[in-house]
């Protein structure tokens, strides 16, 4: 399999999926949260990888999966389609456990399986994990297999098992390997934050300016608040109770993450608080708004306000502008 960011690889768990479901939407509520989790760990360089076979899981007593496909929307339809039948990856093209080898989980046997292939992989020190259904009869991690050999010398290994984006963003996000530049720190923010709209010489402050692993971690986790500001909007384009959240948390209050400029601030500074508009050649935008990290001191300027709508764009990420 490529090389991704990490060396954690995610297989779905074909086993969450055996006619459980009592009906179709509830199936396609399932799926919906698996296409998230795919989403989410292709921000962070991953990809999930299935059996070509999985298209044809039964999904309800009477229909399997390509038929439950049919009663969604076209593009919706044709993004599924052609990663299970047509791109993948396929974990099967590299499997790595024989069709001998038993391998047991929960009483039931998982060779020929995402399940067996996970593990047979752990056993040989990769970080192999699994994406489950939900509800299926796997809702729980880690799943303990076995592999029984000859001479009764079984071996066991717990393998984990995500089942909800939010878990899964928190595994990879521990399991990524550590930023080593600022041109990294770049790469990294316009990857894994597809929501924010990055000028191109938002990093360009940097430039001389030593290192510090600290201050990239706490500017991504600045990033990832805004990025999910950016989806925290309904159809009517108010802000959701969740946005309401995040806004009550990492905007307000004495340690409030995100805040405005000063009014002396934005008088004196007003030059430097002016940036190239990254969507409009020729115009310009005033971001008094930023994030803020105290050591060093490191700012992260960005249009404001939030909507659902318009672009958030982040047009400065570098040594603190404001200094006296």
């Amino acid at each position: 399999m490529p090389d991704g960011v990490n060396d954690l690889e995610l297989l779905v768990n074909d086993l969450s999926i055996n006619g459980q479901f009592p009906d179709i939407p509830s199936f396609l509520q399932a799926i919906d949260n698996v296409m998230d989790m795919r989403v989410k760990a292709r921000q962070f360089g991953q990809e999930m990888y299935c059996h070509r076979n999985l298209a044809y899981a039964q999904v309800t007593k009477e229909q399997n999966m390509r038929q439950a496909f049919q009663s969604l929307a076209h593009a919706k339809r044709s993004v599924l389609v052609q990663w299970l039948t047509q791109h993948g990856p396929y974990w099967e093209d590299e499997r790595t456990h024989d069709p001998g080898d038993y391998l047991e989980c929960n009483d039931q046997v998982v060779t020929d399986t995402a399940i067996g292939e996970a593990a047979f992989r752990r056993f040989n020190g990769s970080d192999y994990r699994l994406v489950s259904l939900l509800p299926s009869s796997w809702e729980y991690s880690p799943l303990s297999v076995w592999w029984r050999l000859e001479g009764g010398d079984d071996r066991n290994i717990e393998v984990a098992n995500h089942t909800t984006a939010e878990e899964l963003e928190a595994a990879l996000r521990i399991a990524s390997p550590p930023i080593t530049s600022w041109n990294n720190l770049a790469d990294v923010a316009r990857e894994r934050f597809p929501s924010l709209t990055f000028s191109g010489d938002a990093f360009d402050p940097f430039r001389g300016h030593p290192f510090v692993p600290g201050a990239a971690l706490r500017i991504i986790e600045r990033l990832e608040i805004l990025e999910k500001m950016k989806g925290c909007f309904d159809a009517s384009g108010e802000r959701t109770q969740e946005g309401q959240r995040l806004y009550q948390e990492y905007f307000t209050g004495e340690n409030a993450w995100f805040s405005d400029s000063s009014d002396p601030e934005k008088h004196d500074f007003k030059s430097a608080l002016t940036f190239k508009h990254p969507g409009k050649a020729g115009e310009t935008l005033f971001c008094s708004m930023h994030g803020k990290v105290k050591t060093p001191q490191i700012r992260v300027h960005f249009s404001w306000p939030i909507s659902k709508d318009a672009a958030l764009y982040i047009v400065y990420v570098g040594p603190k502008i404001t200094k006296r």
